[in-house]
């Protein structure tokens, strides 16, 4: 075929090019990019006047295929080999190297990545003249080429024709010395993406993540609803809200901070088995683990308890395992297994592990006094039952690695959870701890409703003593109760929190594509 006669000259352009890119990337490339910016307008403005193109006119391209299906079908090609198919499709120009009358460029799509040739004696001198002019490193363009395999193993297209489909004004983050800096990634997630094909595998993992938690629980009949992000009492939870002001009706209003109560109205009104996955605000700290906004998981069945959501549970987090190829995963040098069953194991068997401390048998004195002599905040009021929460919370929950379903919480600090039927001092609860963190929290739901009215009140001396975080009595809550709630088991699960462990990734924010940052202008940049 006439191509061919090609092969040669081609292979001694990409040696020189290989060289040349060796170079490149042992440079830091020292032209700030307002001036690129600069100078790629004046381009643009150039390409418009002398040409009469305009890069932004076209609204359609026709892709008719992906780069991954072109590595794929033509993936058996031998050195020198060329395929007689002609491809369609259209992408990035990631990195471009000019040299003469051959030109070569890395070009990338969503779903891949290949080679591009472009060649003087095959496009024809003012298609490549244009090219060589007027296309930069992130441009977009629509092509047909055909796929050969280079003297030195590469992959390539050579590319027959080509439409500039959108111009890059600014440069691209140049992986090696350009983007490392982690606020700027954030801040620029857009850049980020394009630099790092790893951070867009990443999202790509969490959304299958999501599609799997949306799998198990519509498997279980399960029905997907929106409840309110707006309301008038923050509850679910004990946090502290994001408030803001509802002009016309002249009220403050909360931002949600957990889907639970209004999820439970639902099962009173006999909806049966519910869930929804969205956004929670909380006013509080940020670090590797919190961001203020995040996206939880909950699930209300009637008839169930709690021991029925953890086996829920672990259905869900091994399904999310098997989805991304494997039970055990690495998370920053700590191997987990996710393989079932999951450790079941009471709070107070927990602490006792880890300091002896049996809070089964304890006197509340005794209690109290070994609090004072570890230095844990304990008053001279607080009960056995509410200074355990402090010994887990100090010396076992850094320890739980593997997953561990934690039970038997007090009920001085699960006031929506159904107290256990043996001991009414603990409910019927359950934390999962991975890798020291909490993942998920649950119970067989309180459906007293003159107990629910009694737990309240206690939250409400507690915040009117300053309690910031203590949950808020809600009046229409107990109202709804009082119609009648099965026994229900109810479930909250943190979706980034899952998808930090199963990517290896070590904060919160590099699974967020757009993690809450503070303004420039406030840190003096």
């Amino acid at each position: 075929m006439y191509w061919v006669n090609y092969t040669i000259r081609i292979q001694d352009v990409i040696k020189l090019a290989e060289e040349k890119k060796k170079v490149a990337k042992e440079q830091i490339n020292t032209v700030p990019e307002e001036e690129i910016l600069r100078q790629r307008k004046d381009k643009l403005a150039r390409l418009r006047a002398e040409e009469g193109y305009d890069p932004f006119k076209e609204d359609h391209y026709e892709v008719k295929h992906n780069i991954a299906f072109v590595r794929e079908k033509y993936d058996s090609l031998q050195p020198e080999e060329w395929s007689e198919d002609e491809i369609q499709t259209a992408g990035r120009i990631m990195v471009l190297r000019r040299h003469g009358k051959t030109a070569f460029a890395a070009f990338e799509d969503e779903s891949s990545s290949i080679q591009l040739c472009f060649q003087f004696d095959v496009l024809g001198e003012a298609e490549y003249t244009f090219f060589k002019k007027w296309v930069d490193a992130g441009d977009f363009i629509g092509l047909v080429g055909v796929p050969f395999r280079t003297q030195r193993g590469e992959l390539t297209l050579s590319v027959r024709s080509y439409k500039l489909l959108s111009k890059a004004l600014r440069p691209l983050p140049e992986k090696f010395h350009g983007l490392k800096d982690m606020e700027v990634r954030y801040r620029r997630r857009y850049a980020d993406l394009i630099a790092n094909a790893e951070v867009r595998e990443t999202f790509r993992k969490r959304t299958k993540i999501i599609q799997t938690f949306r799998r198990v629980l519509e498997a279980h009949g399960t029905l997907e609803v929106e409840t309110p992000i707006l309301s008038t009492i923050a509850g679910g939870a004990n946090a502290r809200p994001f408030v803001t002001h509802h002009n016309t009706l002249d009220i403050n209003m909360y931002m949600r901070i957990a889907t639970e109560l209004y999820l439970k109205r639902l099962v009173v009104g006999m909806l049966g088995r519910v869930y929804e996955i969205g956004k929670q605000f909380r006013n509080e700290g940020m670090d590797i683990r919190h961001n203020p906004e995040f996206t939880s998981m909950e699930v209300y069945w009637p008839y169930a308890n709690y021991v029925d959501m953890m086996n829920l549970t672990e259905e869900i987090i091994v399904a999310c395992a098997d989805e991304l190829g494997s039970r055990k995963v690495d998370y920053q040098g700590n191997e987990i297994d996710f393989s079932k069953p999951f450790r079941r194991a009471t709070m107070t068997e927990l602490v006792k592990e880890q300091t002896g401390i049996d809070f089964e048998t304890i006197s509340d004195e005794n209690a109290r006094k070994e609090a004072v002599l570890r230095g844990l905040q304990a008053t001279p009021s607080m009960t056995r039952y509410e200074i355990l929460p402090l010994f887990f919370e100090e010396y076992v929950e850094e320890h739980l690695i593997q997953p561990t379903f934690v039970i038997g919480h007090p009920t001085v600090i699960s006031p929506l959870s159904k107290r256990n039927k043996d001991n009414p001092e603990i409910t019927d609860r359950f934390e999962l701890f991975i890798n020291g963190w909490e993942i998920a929290n649950a119970f067989s739901e309180l459906n007293d409703p003159l107990d629910q009215r009694r737990r309240f009140e206690d939250q409400e001396r507690k915040r009117e003593s300053g309690d910031e975080e203590s949950h808020p009595f809600d009046e229409d809550f107990v109202n709804a109760l009082e119609y009648g709630l099965p026994p229900t088991g109810g479930l909250g699960v943190g979706i980034d929190r899952v998808v930090m462990l199963l990517t290896n990734s070590k904060s919160i924010r590099d699974v967020i594509l757009f993690p809450t940052m503070k303004p420039l202008e406030q840190r003096g940049e």
